[in-house]
């Protein structure tokens, strides 16, 4: 029988009902340590008290308001981001995809107004920027893109981390350079710090914006609100969403006021995005997240975490080759198959996420317990030593 569901998924064969923390719950009451947080859309866990409350408060004021009227909340929302990051301004969206889109709109009508207008557009291999005909084509992979065309031109995809490649690429009509901090469908890969600062000299050199998508990456999980604080760089404009919401659909662009010159009435809309239910949960999330001594805390989670799973890949040579990552969004770079070893961990009650180049991404909540790293680590061990049995 034909799903009624459209079948663009491999979907596992599992349900969830309720969730508690970091903990997700079948309909029969069979717990699942989730270690893949919606892949790390739910940065506070499943059912956050402050975020339900904030829910519920604002839905008992006001839904939704077409963006043609001044929307208090998003108001607040948009002056925290700016208030904390690099951005003097904001548009909120439902999505990292249409977050792309802007990203990618918002960098040509800049070069536009400036009266030399310039469409190329600088992308790496491994990346993900979404799901709509122009962030496949910035990412430019086969399997994004085959059966789509003809693509958005004006792309071009380098290899990851090949610098000769990168400076021989950028010239005075490249209209902007589109990267991911740290991949995560790619495979968990960091940029080397060196690297971003790098593209920020030679953008900079070339007249051409740096876009900076931090969907995956962004909103603490690093343990820096954002990823390329690491680098003390930043970009013209950054993509941001998943963790964001907390779980609600909510996605951002970032941007400065020269980037975002050319974005002006009726150059850009949306009817859903900065709704007041979005914004208010996106904003109690900020509240949280954007704290110096919680972002201290993830640091020290996540230390804890690779410590442990350092172990786990010492212990499984034949399975395991490497920890990647920085803070909360980290990979296991696997020997075995990965989607094997996320099966292997379905039977442990284990929710693990696999990711391109043999990865196993692990994605925690922001605020996991230590005791549940401990008990995550315990069932990846279990994993493994059934794999080898």
């Amino acid at each position: 029988m034909i799903s009624a569901v459209l079948p663009t998924y491999n979907r596992a064969p599992l349900a969830f009902v309720k969730g508690e923390g970091a903990w997700a719950i079948t309909a029969e009451g069979t717990r699942y340590l989730d270690l893949g947080a919606g892949i790390a859309v739910n940065a506070l866990g499943h059912a956050n008290p402050a975020l339900i409350a904030a829910l519920t408060e604002q839905a008992n004021k006001i839904w939704h308001v077409s963006n043609l009227y001044t929307i208090p909340e998003q108001e607040r929302l948009a002056e925290m981001l700016v208030d904390k990051t690099f951005a003097d301004t904001v548009f909120f969206t439902n999505s990292g995809t249409e977050a792309a889109e802007l990203a990618i709109k918002m960098a040509r009508k800049y070069h536009y107004e400036k009266g030399a207008p310039r469409s190329e557009i600088i992308a790496f291999e491994g990346a993900f920027h979404g799901r709509s005909t122009g962030a496949i084509a910035a990412a430019g992979s086969e399997k994004m893109t085959k059966g789509y065309g003809p693509l958005m031109p004006g792309f071009t995809q380098l290899k990851w981390a090949d610098h000769d490649a990168i400076r021989a690429a950028i010239t005075d009509q490249t209209c902007a350079v589109i990267i991911e901090p740290i991949q995560g469908e790619g495979g968990i890969r960091k940029v080397p710090d060196q690297c971003l600062k790098g593209l920020r000299d030679l953008c900079d050199q070339h007249g051409a914006l740096l876009i900076f998508d931090e969907v995956q990456c962004g909103v603490g999980r690093t343990g820096k609100l954002f990823a390329h604080e690491w680098a003390g760089i930043t970009p013209d404009i950054m993509m941001v969403a998943k963790g964001i919401g907390g779980g609600f659909p909510l996605g951002a662009v970032l941007a400065t006021e020269e980037a975002a010159l050319g974005m002006v009435a009726g150059s850009h809309g949306s009817t859903y995005g900065g709704n007041p239910l979005a914004c208010a949960v996106g904003a109690k999330v900020m509240e949280i997240v954007a704290d110096d001594a919680f972002l201290a805390e993830v640091g020290r989670k996540a230390a804890l975490f690779r410590q442990g799973l350092e172990s786990l890949v010492a212990s499984h040579p034949k399975l395991f080759e490497a920890v990647r990552g920085e803070g909360l969004i980290l990979g296991l770079k696997c020997k075995a198959t990965n989607t094997d070893i996320v099966k292997a961990g379905y039977a442990q009650h284990l929710l693990t996420v696999p990711a391109a180049d043999n990865v196993i991404r692990l994605l925690p909540p922001l605020n996991i317990p230590d005791a549940d790293i401990a008990e995550a680590l315990t069932r990846l061990e279990a994993a493994a030593q059934s794999l080898e049995a």
